[in-house]
């Protein structure tokens, strides 16, 4: 087993980290944001009105996108749900509020064909990535997104060498939901206290923690001193601020 050295902080005997996608390795906020628009967009399109509510609810402000909002870390399944109660407000019934919800989700996902190629790897992540393996670590992907999106996230930046799973929450489980992470450990074929968690959502934290997992760190590139992230082991701000010791 390994032990990983973050800010001081030292886990003993792990064998499997688990990272969230989008905001983790992924550096998805200009994507997100502009697919949060096209959705608000296709939406208002049809019941006007909503486009200015639908973005709040989604946690889009101009340039800015909320890194503990319902679009950063909320699934696909859960932003639909959000939207048609904004749609259902307006008089419609909730099965068509849904019906409109789904369309225009589906619409917008046919304006960005090459979704994974549209975030790109923060930097330095794939190097990162490339230690850990050879250093003999698990590597999991667990994401809101589909297991489909992730996999398509693998494929585009060519990760499969590099990763043992690819995870979504396509069996209706979400994030904090701690049996998505004790899924991925069983996996895995580790325990949870041998397994990191690592994301950049109060999600990605509480479930670890609920999970019982070995440890639970923070990253948020651009913000380090996140207030969302405050109840991790170790908050970083850079994959490289991992540290392997055999």
């Amino acid at each position: 087993m390994i032990n990983v050295i973050c800010k001081q902080k030292i886990f003993n005997n792990i064998e499997a980290i688990i990272f969230d996608k989008d905001g983790t390795l992924a550096d998805s906020e200009n994507f997100l944001r502009e697919l949060a628009l096209k959705r608000a967009r296709l939406i208002d399109a049809q019941i006007p009105g909503v486009y200015e509510p639908l973005l709040m609810a989604f946690g889009v402000e101009n340039d800015y996108l909320n890194p503990t909002g319902l679009m950063a870390v909320g699934s696909n399944k859960e932003n639909q749900i959000v939207a048609a109660g904004y749609i259902a407000e307006t008089g419609r019934s909730w099965f068509e509020s849904l019906s409109i919800a789904s369309e225009a989700f589906n619409n917008a996902e046919k304006s960005f064909p090459t979704r994974g190629k549209t975030s790109p790897l923060f930097a330095g992540s794939l190097e990162v990535l490339q230690e850990l393996k050879q250093q003999g670590l698990k590597i999991a992907i667990l994401s809101a997104d589909t297991t489909q999106g992730v996999r398509e996230f693998v494929e585009n930046h060519q990760l499969n060498d590099y990763i043992d799973l690819i995870m979504g929450v396509d069996s209706g489980l979400f994030k904090p939901d701690p049996r998505l992470f004790l899924q991925a450990c069983d996996t895995l074929g580790v325990k949870p206290e041998n397994s990191l968690m690592i994301g950049d959502s109060q999600g990605d934290i509480a479930m670890g923690k609920s999970a019982n997992a070995g440890g639970v760190i923070g990253i948020c590139w651009k913000y380090p001193e996140a207030p969302h992230l405050q109840t991790a082991d170790a908050v970083i701000s850079d994959l490289a601020d991992l540290q392997i010791k055999l």
